[in-house]
């Protein structure tokens, strides 16, 4: 009988002593450099400039289009493939961040130092294509910090041909067949003109493509991943990424203004300022070693 109460009391002990979280979720652009270095505009006119030279878009037309494909979709080339452009998705991505201004991004030791130091599992979501992820990590000195990247590619292993409705398999159903020439499926959604009517009628098309801010994205990133949501803590400069991420079940830290908006458990001005923001991230090996010590041979963290 006193053997079990013994047992009961540290099995409490460990859950009470448990470090909160487990793994630390980061986007990349404008998260873990700031949105001054310029490549957020850099991206944007490039963007815009595809949509010309390849889709053969009007000029006059691009930036209500985009504003409306970003709103609506989550990134302008998730609205484009929704409202009906076909195009191989390495050329837009290299046409796009091939032209981004990366000499802006410096080394930055202080950063990688923060994250070094952290006890916690560190994992890399952005929308960008890999390539592009492994560039700005390696500019910034930080591709030794985290354990993984997902990215597009994780999430959109194929080129689909039309949306999925099933969301169990929408990573993995589709055509695999993608042209280097930008073709159109079908006819153009005119989706300027459904917003401009009093009482849109019909119904938005859905994309093929897989990206945040969508949920059904974020759940399946985690699943990939095998990340517990109530056991991460997400850090994001996108609002709408905020609050999908808060409605999965993360805790979320808003990055780049101080105003915590609703969605956000925490917001910080900058990545550097972690430390000062959320100390406890840092407390996790020492909880870690007073529950497990000489039971599990725990990794000890890296300090630089």
């Amino acid at each position: 009988m006193v053997h079990w109460i013994k047992m009961a009391y540290e099995d409490r002990y460990r859950q009470a002593q448990r470090a909160k979280y487990d793994c630390l979720l980061f986007d990349l652009d404008d998260t873990l450099y700031p949105l001054s270095s310029g490549l957020a505009a850099g991206c944007l006119k490039n963007i815009g400039d595809y949509m010309v030279e390849k889709l053969g878009i009007d000029e006059s037309k691009i930036s209500d289009l985009c504003n409306l494909l970003y709103k609506n979709y989550g990134t302008t080339m998730a609205g484009l493939r929704a409202i009906g452009y076909d195009f191989d998705y390495d050329e837009y991505h290299s046409f796009v961040h091939g032209r981004l201004p990366y000499e802006n991004l410096k080394p930055d030791p202080v950063l990688r130092s923060l994250l070094l130091s952290l006890p916690i599992r560190k994992v890399i979501f952005t929308n960008a294509d890999k390539i592009h992820a492994v560039k700005v990590l390696r500019i910034l000195g930080l591709e030794e910090c985290f354990e993984g990247i997902i990215c597009f590619e994780t999430l959109n292993p194929i080129h689909k041909s039309t949306a999925s409705d099933d969301e169990d398999d929408i990573a993995f159903m589709g055509s695999s067949s993608s042209s280097s020439i930008c073709t159109r499926s079908g006819e153009i959604f005119d989706i300027v003109g459904h917003f401009a009517q009093p009482n849109p009628l019909s119904v938005l098309p859905k994309t093929p493509i897989v990206c945040k801010p969508s949920e059904s994205a974020i759940e399946r990133a985690l699943k990939i991943a095998n990340i517990t949501p109530e056991r991460t803590l997400f850090f994001e400069d996108s609002v709408r990424n905020v609050q999908s991420g808060k409605r999965v079940g993360l805790d979320t830290v808003l990055i780049g203004t101080s105003q915590r908006i609703k969605g956000a458990d925490f917001a910080l001005e900058s990545i550097h300022n972690m430390r000062e923001a959320l100390p406890e991230l840092w407390e996790a090996d020492k909880i870690t070693e007073v529950v497990y010590s000489g039971k599990v041979p725990v990794e000890t963290s890296v300090t630089a």
